[in-house]
């Protein structure tokens, strides 16, 4: 099943390079343009996507209205844009996981290669493995050696059952033959502040201005991080790949999408418009500013990276029997 997931996405991605560029009709765009967000209003996502669409806006010379639909990881908001007309005036913003990893988990109400098209990499926020104030770790390997010499006595929070953290997870279990205890939360709130109240001693989170807030006051200690290189801001701390877990060195990938079949020339116009904005020093520093690192590339390079990502998160949800709530 995932071969063939991974089979139709790379055709999919071939299809949209060898499409030849065609003249975007004079009419388009004639009305404003809709980016549905797959995440709450006044988060790192939703102030990333204000921020493009006012550029896109600029580039495309029409408004631009971002709409917030969320729930589910953002399966609620993919599903919308999925179900919306392929005119051109409906845009998704979103982590790919509701593309990668939902599906291999029974979540998916829309089917991922064939109810939307990539559009363009927007950016990559990485997984800080954070210690609590509940264990005195200050790096990965004296964490794991505590892991090692009290089997299940560390404690690792997530954001929930089948979430992001939780494949991180199993797959560092399952490369380092260590037993940890799995804690899965619902609300970032709550699982903040049960870090801070030392509840458990490590938690996977994404980046952030709050993280970045107890990072800096030293009530949460950076051990180690999932991304593809280490984080400007954090130079010190290295990736998972380096510690030897290449694995379980996962990041969450943002971009946008669109529905099936909008036409060809529409998306090589918003991917040409989105590359041009993360080019822009301003856009690009309040990206890092958040701890976010921008990324772009071609539609199909981004349909790609999806199908990959897929392929590894169908191994390892079957490898470690990970079920959803």
């Amino acid at each position: 099943m995932a071969v063939s997931f991974f089979r139709r996405t790379l055709l999919v991605a071939a299809c949209i390079a060898s499409l030849p560029t065609v003249a975007l009709a004079q009419a388009w765009p004639a009305k404003p343009i809709r980016i549905v967000v797959a995440y709450p209003a006044g988060g790192v996502s939703d102030v990333v996507a204000r921020a493009l669409g006012e550029r896109l806006a600029a580039g495309l010379g029409t408004s631009v209205v971002v709409e917030n639909k969320a729930g589910a990881s953002g399966v609620i908001g993919v599903d919308a844009v999925a179900k919306a007309a392929p005119d051109g005036y409906t845009f998704g913003f979103a982590a790919i996981s509701p593309l990668s990893l939902a599906p291999h988990l029974g979540r998916s109400p829309f089917d991922p290669v064939r109810g939307v098209v990539p559009v363009a990499s927007v950016m990559y926020s990485p997984v800080l493995l954070l210690a609590t104030p509940a264990t005195k770790a200050r790096d990965f390997r004296t964490l794991l050696a505590a892991a090692q010499a009290q089997p299940g006595a560390v404690r690792w929070a997530t954001s929930g059952q089948a979430s992001l953290g939780h494949v991180m997870l199993e797959q560092l279990k399952a490369v380092s033959q260590v037993d940890i205890t799995h804690i899965p939360y619902k609300g970032g709130g709550q699982q903040m502040n049960d870090a801070l109240g030392g509840q458990f001693e490590i938690l996977s989170t994404n980046a952030g201005p709050t993280v970045s807030q107890h990072m800096k006051a030293g009530r949460l200690v950076p051990l180690a991080v999932g991304a593809p290189q280490r984080m400007e801001g954090l130079p010190a701390v290295p990736t998972l790949a380096e510690l030897g877990y290449p694995t379980a060195n996962l990041s969450s990938l943002f971009g946008i999408l669109a529905p099936a079949h909008t036409p060809a020339a529409i998306v090589e116009r918003v991917n040409a418009e989105v590359n041009k904005a993360l080019q822009q020093p301003e856009l690009r520093q309040q990206l890092l500013t958040t701890g976010n690192v921008p990324t772009g590339g071609t539609a199909a390079a981004f349909a790609q990276q999806i199908a990959a990502e897929s392929a590894n998160n169908a191994r390892i949800v079957r490898t470690a029997h990970i079920r959803a709530d």
